[in-house]
């Protein structure tokens, strides 16, 4: 029997460091080892702001799959494009995965919101359907015109992790964050909440590409420089799956000060080691995060983060509010998916989607 087949779209290369790229190659990975031939496709070009090589590139690369396949776009290589994808959804079965719409970026202005928001609606409407990585987006694509049958949530799976060991003892407690340093992702807020902290002991260490948004992160390293933190936070950049494991294991705790999250696969990663949290109401945290196993203030709040930071480091006490945090973090791993289970539902959804013979 001929195994399914998937045409996998998406911005560059797959194997790129952040969550959205890292839960892509891992659902192809998946699918694979399912039995199932899958060609992933790499669009040159800027993205999410298209320039004229990514539509060329787009239009030529949806041209060459043959007609009646499934192809899976990914919505940061698709949600600006609408016309490519009106023009070939007659000829192929096209689905988006959205991993957070567009407009929902931080740092992006009225005007900029809009338009990503009227281009990704029209992109959406020539879709057979939507994946989304949790239930909190695909309630948001509501608002995109997109009805609920049309739509399939796939959450990211976790590996299974060694529990956390912190950094030893007689050591100050280390928090850990990850993720690309980006507006999005609240970096500054956060050095500006530790800068509140300097009389506490712990060390900071902030793993995520510095090429991502290069300006911002210069921001951040002058927040750093100007709250005389040089010593105790460190910027690292992008960092490979090994040494990321080494730093979540030996962490105290995970702090992730996002804007906005669409799922927030760091923060899963993090419950997976047994790693209490501290991060944000934004966007879909508070459906990844158990509240006994975090703790969440306002976005863009550096008080509240520097507070909810004070009562975990003070001591006598915060060593054990640590512990009780941890302690339901590792509960939680237990009920997390593998990412064999991610890649289960992700086919069992192309499928239901786009069922044999329609194209």
């Amino acid at each position: 029997m001929t195994p399914p087949e998937l045409h996998v779209v998406v911005p560059g290369p797959i194997d790129q460091r952040t969550g959205g790229y890292i839960y892509d190659a891992r659902i192809v990975s998946g699918l694979r080892e399912l039995g199932w031939s899958v060609v992933v496709h790499s669009v040159a070009g800027a993205f999410p702001d298209p320039d004229s090589i990514a539509r060329s590139s787009l239009i030529a690369t949806l041209a060459a799959i043959p007609t009646g396949r499934r192809v899976v776009i990914d919505g940061l290589a698709m949600g600006a494009l609408p016309e490519p994808v009106h023009a070939e959804a007659a000829r192929l079965r096209v689905l988006s995965l959205v991993h957070h719409p567009l407009a929902d970026e931080t740092g992006l202005d009225g005007e900029a919101r809009d338009r990503f928001s009227a281009l990704e609606r029209d992109a959406l409407s020539a879709c057979a359907g939507v994946l989304v990585t949790s239930a909190f987006t695909a309630r948001r694509l509501e608002r995109y015109g997109v009805q609920a049958e049309r739509v399939r949530a796939v959450y990211p799976g976790t590996d299974r992790c060694r529990p956390a060991v912190g950094p030893g003892q007689d050591v100050p407690p280390a928090l850990l964050c990850v993720g690309s340093v980006t507006p999005r992702k609240g970096h500054d807020v956060l050095v500006r909440a530790l800068a509140r902290l300097r009389h506490l002991p712990w060390t900071c260490i902030c793993a995520g590409s510095l090429a991502s948004a290069p300006g911002y992160a210069e921001v951040v390293h002058r927040l750093i420089r100007d709250g005389r933190l040089d010593d105790r936070v460190r910027l690292i950049g992008e960092c490979d799956a090994g040494r990321l494991d080494a730093l979540y294991h030996h962490a105290s705790l995970f702090v992730l000060p996002s804007h906005y999250e669409g799922y927030g696969m760091a923060l899963s990663d993090a419950l997976a080691r047994g790693l209490g949290v501290v991060s944000t109401t934004g966007g879909a945290i508070p459906h990844t995060v158990p509240s006994d196993a975090g703790v969440l203030v306002a976005p863009g709040d550096d008080a509240a983060l520097a507070a909810a930071l004070r009562d975990l480091l003070t001591e006598p006490g915060g060593g054990e509010r640590r512990a009780a945090l941890a302690a339901a973090a590792g509960r939680h791993a237990e009920t997390l998916p593998r990412w064999d289970q991610a890649a289960l539902g992700f086919a069992a959804a192309v499928q239901e989607l786009t069922p044999d013979g329609n194209v």
